[in-house]
């Protein structure tokens, strides 16, 4: 019996034959591809928030199709296969936890736990030919994401704030400063230095900023919707309504949300 892992390799080779496979996938590369693996990534993490396991089985799969077409590429420039992949990364998982695999005397409490993939993570950055801290913080990660990493990993040296008051001062610096901007091109960068600092702020009071933005986002549309709904049902279109008609279903749709 073929195992479906076999025929999802099977499919994804057949479609990047160069005789009988598909015109659009034979064209693709790794730079065309990686937009869609990132999407297919915050598409698993929709299903997720929204609570849907059946959208959550398409999505996985949708994302696991993404690493067998990488990984066929790769194949195909003689580098590695997908089977390459999956060694890898169990490898991996039984270096990082000897804790669970074979070295019963190694320390199991979360603290320790932390302490011992933070030395193995800086080992495995030395021995990868990175020569800074921040070497292997992906550029192509969501802003906020990625400055949060950037943060994280610069506090192991210390380089950090003590704590959440001395964030929310600076917070209120660049907020300041934004204010004192006069150009375009300085604007940009007060606001960017203020939104570094609201990512810091987050991992100070241990809140991921991009779940927490995904969740004000969700908010944001649920009043927006029920505005458009309470225009509606006026007869209203909402271009010709009033900013005090909208605030006024606005704050209904936030004391809707309080007493539900």
């Amino acid at each position: 019996m073929i195992r479906p892992i076999d025929r999802l390799l099977a499919i994804m080779a057949r479609l990047r034959d160069p005789e009988r496979g598909c015109p659009w996938d034979r064209e693709q590369d790794f730079a065309t591809i990686a937009p869609y693996t990132i999407e297919e990534a915050y598409e698993v993490a929709d299903a997720i928030e929204r609570s849907d396991m059946m959208a959550l089985k398409d999505e996985l799969g949708d994302l696991l199709f993404q690493v067998v077409f990488h990984a066929r590429m790769a194949e195909e420039q003689g580098r590695f296969d997908f089977g390459a992949v999956v060694e890898a990364v169990t490898a991996k998982m039984i270096r990082r936890h000897p804790h669970v695999f074979g070295d019963d005397e190694a320390k199991t409490d979360a603290a320790a736990q932390k302490d011992f993939w933070e030395k193995l993570k800086e080992r495995e950055r030395a021995t990868s030919g990175h020569t800074s801290l921040l070497d292997d913080v992906a550029s192509a990660l969501p802003a906020l994401t990625r400055a949060e990493k950037l943060q994280r990993r610069a506090s192991t040296i210390g380089f950090d704030w003590n704590n959440a008051d001395l964030v929310l001062d600076k917070l209120a610096e660049e907020a300041r400063e934004i204010l004192a901007a006069e150009t375009q091109d300085e604007r940009e960068d007060e606001i960017g230095d203020l939104l570094f600092v609201v990512a810091n702020l987050a991992r100070h009071l241990k809140v991921d900023p991009e779940a927490a933005l995904r969740r004000t986002n969700a908010k944001f549309t649920r009043r927006f919707r029920h505005i458009e709904a309470g225009l509606a049902a006026k007869g209203i279109r909402p271009g010709d309504a009033s900013l005090d008609e909208m605030e006024a279903l606005w704050v209904e749709a936030k004391a809707k949300e309080r007493g539900s």
